[in-house]
């Protein structure tokens, strides 16, 4: 890929984020609460003739994925795979439109009433696929189950900092949180946040209650129900969950009849499968395939530039990565420009920090752990292993992510590092990965928010070790200390200062080395229109069309 392709990625990503970095860095609240009532940009809670030019289309979408969603619950996992079934189930109070505005969802409007306390008018006329009325008593159920000690999601950092979410009337409800939280309206963006019905929140409950054995989402994680413009139909683990257009629903209805998200793990099946027209769209195209599919006849891949980034952990518990000069070591091993351009084929950038270009509290101006291999091996001396050692390093079924392995491998030679890479399947992987039994792994980190502390709480705070994004189990106290200040800093100044002397902290102890933020490739068929992923990576399918 050619610098001027980089710079573009640059632009476009700021671009996109920039009027959501300006509502949730703070500002005045006043208009980021008109835009949200009357830009009239038309979201998925909109109101709608339902005529039949609306309504127009049918068919089933389907959709080859490379790995299965891991829960239908918004409060039982945190990956992507998940995220893009459920983004289309669930509805959250609070949308971002194309340009990365915040705009109403199920909450038409918002009002800060003091620096602790958020108003909320609801839609009404709004019911869950069950039949059951949305209303403010729904918005309280979801989010205090989130927070729920007993159901431990690990989604609950999103909105931890609420102390309270209290029912004012039946289409009014308030969120109390214990310091003023800039990003609040950002967070309830995340899908984290979408709103579940009642009922399968006390089916859920009882559930758990009946038998001590059973873990929360065992009701809602196999049987969700929210208020999308899709509703569940079924889910044949490992093979495909289908959704079916929701007949009742509020907004604009979705133009197709049903979705498929089909499992196909291996790449080339799917571009296989895209071309023969076995599926519409396809997730996860690799950049050595990206040629192939645009040289192929009614078929293109849609290039994301994306709020993701792409990072090797270390477990910061287990020798001898519990030392922070192997860590820095291992980090400036890495020719993140020769492994971007080789592997990724030019589709990404490399990475200095956690956070890409456009989200709110990046900065250039951090010394990373940069590509040179004399400090590597200096580095190791001094911490004494000039001679080496032995080691693991795991990855998923993501093949870029394996292909990183291997050059990993092969440069950590050079640094008599001999390390052995197990590929694991991608519900394991990061089982075993929240449980701390790796020594190294790859994974990425998608910023849904656009905010510095979702890209850099849930890594890094000790409070988050394990399932909620900390896999490193990272603890420093100092870096704690910024990144909950950060979040109680109401000045976007001051944030930012607060931010980069915790990325540059962070970037010092080296729990992980950064290595690129990736394009999101996914190939589209011709005949697909209104379809769109967003930077956080997530797919919206309310306006898809399919023609003949």
């Amino acid at each position: 890929m050619s610098f001027s392709k980089k710079s573009l990625w640059m632009l476009l990503l700021t671009f996109t984020l920039a009027l959501v970095l300006a509502a949730c860095a703070g500002g005045d609240d006043s208009e980021d609460t008109s835009k949200g009532e009357d830009t009239g940009t038309e979201t998925n809670t909109d109101s709608s003739t339902n005529d039949d030019a609306a309504s127009e289309g049918g068919g089933d979408l389907i959709i080859a994925e490379l790995s299965d969603a891991q829960s239908l619950d918004p409060h039982g996992s945190n990956d992507v795979s998940s995220s893009n079934v459920q983004s289309n189930i669930y509805e959250t109070l609070v949308n971002r439109d194309a340009n990365g505005e915040l705009v109403p969802g199920l909450a038409e409007s918002w009002t800060q009433v003091d620096d602790l306390t958020w108003e909320f008018k609801l839609k009404q006329g709004v019911t869950f696929h069950d039949g059951e009325a949305f209303n403010a008593e729904a918005v309280k159920a979801s989010f205090d189950r989130v927070l729920d000690e007993k159901v431990a999601s690990p989604r609950a950092f999103l909105f931890e900092m609420v102390t309270e979410v209290k029912v004012i009337d039946d289409s009014t409800v308030q969120f109390v949180t214990e310091y003023p939280f800039s990003p609040l309206l950002a967070h309830l963006t995340h899908n984290g946040g979408g709103i579940i019905s009642p009922k399968a929140i006390a089916d859920d409950y009882a559930a758990m209650e009946a038998d001590s054995s059973v873990a929360a989402g065992s009701v809602i994680g196999t049987n969700p129900v929210g208020t999308g413009p899709f509703k569940f139909v079924s889910w044949t683990p490992g093979t495909e969950v289908k959704l079916e257009k929701f007949a009742d629903y509020a907004g604009t209805p979705a133009h197709v009849d049903t979705v498929t998200f089909k499992v196909v793990p291996e790449g080339a099946t799917r571009v296989a499968e895209l071309q023969s027209g076995y599926a519409h769209i396809i997730g996860a195209v690799e950049p050595s395939q990206v040629a192939n599919v645009n040289g192929s006849d009614g078929v293109s891949v849609l290039e994301t530039p994306s709020s993701s980034l792409t990072y090797v952990g270390f477990n910061t518990q287990k020798a001898p990565f519990d030392n922070e000069k192997v860590r820095q070591a291992i980090s400036k091993a890495i020719d993140r420009v020769t492994l971007i351009d080789g592997i990724y084929e030019g589709y990404g950038i490399p990475a200095i920090s956690p956070l890409s270009p456009g989200i709110f509290g990046y900065t250039e101006d951090v010394t990373s752990m940069a590509y040179n291999l004399d400090e590597a091996k200096a580095l190791l001396a001094e911490a004494g292993y000039a001679d080496g050692f032995s080691t693991t390093i795991w990855t998923n079924d993501n093949p870029a992510r394996q292909n990183v392995a291997i050059v990993l491998q092969e440069g950590l030679k050079q640094l008599n590092i001999d390390v052995k890479i197990e590929v694991l399947e991608w519900g394991a992987y990061l089982e075993k990965t929240a449980a701390g039994e790796h020594d190294m792994f790859i994974l990425g980190w998608s910023n849904a928010t656009a905010d510095a502390d979702y890209g850099l709480y849930a890594l890094f705070h000790s409070s988050q070790h394990g399932d909620p994004g900390n896999r490193s189990f990272y603890s420093s106290e100092k870096v704690d200390e910024l990144l909950d200040k950060g979040r109680r800093e109401a000045d976007p100044s001051a944030r930012e200062a607060i931010y980069k002397e915790a990325l540059q902290l962070i970037s010092d102890e080296s729990p992980m080395a950064f290595v690129l933020h990736p394009y999101t490739l996914t190939g589209v068929s011709d005949k697909v229109s209104g379809f769109n992923v967003g930077t956080d990576s997530i797919y919206q399918l309310r306006d898809v069309k399919i023609s003949e």
